[in-house]
């Protein structure tokens, strides 16, 4: 079989409910969802402002990919036609490792700690000299 058939064919053979690959696709879905509540119910207990601003996004990213994967498995054991096709998972998967790139790449790019700083209050300093400005 032509691989541009294998990931394009709008009706793959029907697998049922009991396949070991549907069980693990909607397992790993419901997973995410579950993850999606978890990040939620994390962010509340955080103090550091920086990573809730940053991971805001995050509990919605988890929550769409595991619904949307729950509507691929679905389709796909219920064989209905087009939305069952491999290439949505390939979709799907390529999709979320982007999102996770992205992520990742803005979180490491933008997170930071605020130091604690001391000012040190020393009279001697108003008589020494300073910087000339230009």
């Amino acid at each position: 079989m032509n691989i541009i058939t294998y990931f394009f064919w709008p009706r793959p053979d029907q697998v049922g409910y009991e396949s070991s690959k549907i069980v693990a696709a909607i397992s790993i879905c419901l997973l995410f969802i579950v993850f999606a509540f978890a990040i939620k119910y994390w962010r509340k207990s955080l103090s550091n402002s920086q990573t809730r601003k940053l991971s805001r996004s995050w509990s919605a990213l988890f929550a769409w990919f595991g619904c949307i994967g729950l509507v691929l498995a679905v389709s796909r054991a219920e064989d209905i036609s087009y939305v069952s096709m491999r290439v949505w998972w390939l979709v799907w998967g390529l999709a979320a490792l982007f999102a996770l790139f992205i992520q990742a790449k803005q979180f490491k790019s933008r997170h930071y700690n605020t130091l604690p700083h001391e000012k040190i209050d020393d009279p001697r300093m108003k008589y020494l000299p300073k910087k000339k400005k230009k």
